[in-house]
């Protein structure tokens, strides 16, 4: 399977629910567990989704794009570090 084919299978297995773990996504999938981290480690870097404490969440629209516009607008007053709004340290 594709990377891409992966990526669009597990987007929307984690979009189905509030949250999701790993291995759920493995038994749902039927992918192995290196598939579905690899998976899961290029929707976070396209901030698609958001691992914490072992669980997986699809971001909703808005925060996919806040999070989109604090990576590469470097002259926002902001940024978010672990979930807090902070002023940007200059």
């Amino acid at each position: 399977m594709k990377d891409e084919d992966a990526d669009w299978l597990i987007y929307h297995l984690v979009a189905r629910g509030p949250s999701a773990t790993a291995e759920r996504l493995v038994a749902e999938s039927g992918l192995g567990l290196p598939a579905v981290e690899k998976s899961l480690e290029r929707l976070e870097r396209n901030l698609l989704i958001e691992q914490k404490e072992g669980c997986v969440r699809a971001l909703t629209i808005g925060e996919a794009l806040l999070l989109c516009q604090i990576k590469y607008e470097k002259d926002l007053p902001f940024t978010i570090e672990n979930g807090v709004i902070r002023e940007r340290r200059k």
